[in-house]
């Protein structure tokens, strides 16, 4: 999938061998004032960022199927979304809460130390579930088109040709990557949990669950900032972990898997650059 400012588009590989192309219009949330406030943007167009690839993963598995297949859509569309979030709620902010709670108490530790306990284990439920699912043969293929897109990113950034062959020569990590945006979560949760300092444990998971917003909007703002100033060695440094931590959810795609990220591309730099011409010859009042 490919997100430009106006339209997204989504190239899939059918089960007959050919590419599927599917397009449409983002949200106007991208063009309104809300997209524009620092902070506030963060949680609006996250949240639609995750709707968005929920949505493409859904067209894409949904295509595989075929015609006699059973689709995912409607209610239990929504419903399979709402679970998989409370999961991963679950699964890297409540436990790691709950069970450093239990271990600080266990070992007498100090505020702080339980804080970076908790930071600690977050991160390697993080590594670790990332590391496992990347096991599955599908979710292998879905590393290794997640490659194929932040290598053809890169090739349209550095001006080169956007052909299988030059694309793959480009690195499969993107500083503007959403498995950064985990990351830069979990080391922020460390220092904002450290501040607000212990307390007991019902309490402690419900905050962690109510701060997501706060600390999703942060990271969103870092990682708008970093990729900004990713020439800056320093910035290069402090993002290292980060593009470190992409090496897990991505892989060398192949060349089919590259045709399909430039194709997604082409689609959606198409619809953009036909949208700008139209406001240009737009009539003026």
């Amino acid at each position: 999938m490919m997100r430009g400012r106006r339209y997204m588009a989504i190239a899939m590989r059918a089960p007959d061998g050919k590419i599927v192309l599917h397009s449409e219009p983002l949200s106007p949330i991208y063009q309104s004032p809300a997209a524009r406030i620092p902070f506030l943007r963060g949680l609006v167009l996250l949240w639609d960022a995750l709707a968005l690839g929920a949505r493409a993963l859904t067209i894409s598995a949904n295509t595989q199927a075929g015609e006699d297949e059973e689709k995912l859509e409607g209610a239990p569309l929504a419903i399979t979304m709402i679970i998989s979030l409370g999961f991963a709620v679950g699964l890297f902010f409540v436990a790691p809460a709950g069970l450093s709670h239990l271990i600080e108490g266990w070992l007498g530790l100090p505020p702080i130390w339980g804080s970076i306990l908790e930071g600690a284990l977050r991160l390697s439920v993080l590594i670790g579930y990332l590391g496992l699912i990347g096991r599955v043969g599908e979710i292998r293929r879905v590393y290794g088109y997640h490659g194929s897109e932040h290598k053809t990113i890169h090739a349209f950034e550095a001006a080169a040709k956007l052909t299988p062959k030059e694309v793959d020569k480009f690195p499969r990590e993107h500083p503007r990557c959403g498995t950064a945006f985990l990351l830069t979560v979990i080391v922020f949760s460390i220092l904002l949990f450290a501040l607000i300092g212990p307390m007991p444990l019902l309490p402690r998971l419900g905050l962690r669950v109510l701060l997501i917003p706060v600390l999703a909007s942060i990271a969103y703002e870092y990682l708008r900032w970093s990729a900004a100033h990713f020439s800056n060695p320093l910035v290069r440094i402090l993002v290292a972990p980060n593009l470190a931590l992409q090496r897990l959810t991505t892989r060398p795609p192949d060349k089919g898997m590259l045709e399909v990220g430039i194709a997604a591309f082409k689609e959606m730099k198409r619809l953009e650059e036909k949208a700008e011409t139209q406001d240009f010859s737009a009539p003026t009042p």
